[in-house]
């Protein structure tokens, strides 16, 4: 009520027969675990920096890929063996 209907925390805890403070801590520790989502504030941070380093090695992966194979066939065949 208070999160997604935008309605003032003391009317809720009002209209609940809760203490405002104890419905307010519940709000703020909903926010803190991220909302709807479940993850706290770190944990989202680091889903995020995961996600980013996780696209930077495919990047780096593909173009090695690709490097490998152009190498690969610029190389001269051995003769000597």
């Amino acid at each position: 009520m208070v999160v997604e209907g935008g309605q003032k925390a003391s009317e809720v805890a009002r209209d609940l027969g809760l203490s405002p403070t104890l419905l307010a801590r519940w709000v703020r520790e909903f926010e803190e675990r991220g909302g709807k989502s479940g993850l706290l504030v770190d944990e989202r941070a680091e889903l995020e920096a995961l996600r980013r380093e996780n696209q930077r090695l495919r990047m780096e992966r593909d173009f090695l890929k690709k490097a490998s194979a152009y190498f690969a066939g610029q190389q001269k065949p051995d003769s000597t063996s």
